[in-house]
């Protein structure tokens, strides 16, 4: 389930080249989720490990995820 809402996030992704040629991409609707990269492929990549990592924080605080192509991510806290 959550390789399929990564997978769906990516696919929203919008990049485009810079005036120095290197590139830069976000995911509309993920707040904070952008990368740049010397190359497309460079600036995917570091886009994968952004977004993994506001995911994790997102959980971790208890922070709604936003519902992608209809894959939604939810939990519930556990008693501590």
């Amino acid at each position: 389930m959550l390789i399929n809402y990564i997978n769906a996030a990516l696919k929203k992704a919008e990049y485009k080249k810079l005036d120095d040629g290197s590139w830069f991409g976000e995911i509309p609707g993920f707040p904070g989720v952008w990368a740049n990269g010397k190359t497309l492929e460079a600036c995917r990549e570091e886009l994968i490990e952004v977004l993994e990592e506001w995911l994790l924080l997102k959980i971790r605080d208890g922070d709604e995820l936003p519902v992608v192509d209809g894959y939604k991510i939810s939990f519930n806290k556990v008693a501590s």
